[in-house]
Order: C-alpha cells, then structure tokens, then sequence
C-alpha cells in the first residue's frame, strides 16, 4: 500500500520553517489515521513555501499570492488524502476572496 503523505516545502531563509511546523501539526491531526508521514522539506530556493498531498500540490505561496487560511488547506489536503471525510466547520466556511 503506498504511503499517504504531506509535503511542506519551505525557503529556509525566509524563516518559514515554524509555520511549515506547525501547518504539519495541524494536517497531522485533522487527517490521524489518513495520514501516514508530513515531511519538513527545507529549500534554498528564495520565497518558496509549497504544500503536497500525495505527491500533488495543493498550494504554492506565489501562485496562490500568500500563504493558505488553515481552513481552505485542510478542504484542498481532504480532497486528495480522505475525499469522504467530513472536516466539520471547515467545511461551511468559505475561502478568502481577492479584494
């Protein structure tokens, strides 16, 4: 069976590694049993912070124009890792439109 997997994937020098931590955490224990490993992926590339879910991404900090709300990351990670799971309020609350 293949693993299920996070991927966040970070510019070291931009000083995102405590938020790339602390979004595993989270992923970690919304998806308990979904998920089988959340890998901290350092990066040299300056300003990259990106989000995988089984090898696919689900959010690049410059396409996307900033970094994710919790809410809508967890919606876009359920949708690849555990389609059927019900993520409870998150799934009433829409995403943050552009101004």
């Amino acid at each position: 069976m293949e693993k299920r997997s996070v991927t966040v994937e970070y510019c070291s020098k931009c000083k995102f590694m405590m938020r790339s931590a602390w979004i595993a955490q989270e992923l970690l224990q919304t998806f308990e049993g979904d998920i089988d490993e959340a890998v901290l992926k350092p990066s040299e590339v300056p300003g990259i912070w990106r989000i995988y879910a089984n090898g696919q991404q689900v959010w690049d900090r410059k396409t996307e124009r900033g970094l994710p709300e919790l809410k809508d990351l967890k919606r876009r990670v359920r949708d690849i890792i555990a389609p059927r799971k019900n993520l409870g309020h998150a799934e009433t609350v829409e995403p943050k439109s552009e101004s």
